[in-house]
């Protein structure tokens, strides 16, 4: 999905899955506050973590980000997976409005 950004970027949103490692449980286990860290991290990197859910069943954690491009969110997925803490998937997502708008041909690129 593409929408309006703080400072008027347009951006995609972005569906992060991630299961911690063995390393990862028991870095958060000792250090919790790590989650705001990494979220601070994510900022740097030109992105944005609208939300975040820990979950229970396959992955430990749902985030919800805003990156203006797939490269930048290509950056922070290899990036966070490549400290061995976490396993991360990555899904570009929509709305469903857009995704009705995008089946009765409404919308144009890059919207």
């Amino acid at each position: 999905m593409l929408s309006a950004a703080t400072g008027g970027n347009i951006v995609a949103t972005y569906i992060m899955l991630s299961t911690l490692t063995d390393e990862g449980r028991k870095t958060l286990k000792e250090r919790p506050e790590r989650l705001k860290e990494v979220n601070k991290e994510v900022e740097s990197m030109g992105a944005r973590v609208v939300s975040q859910y820990a979950v229970l069943g396959g992955y430990d954690f749902v985030n919800i980000i805003e990156a203006p491009t797939n490269e930048v969110m290509s950056r922070i997925s290899m990036e966070l997976g490549a400290r061995g803490t976490i396993k991360v998937t990555t899904l570009p997502g929509m709305t469903i409005e857009s995704f009705v708008d995008m089946l009765e041909g409404k919308t144009t690129s890059g919207n």
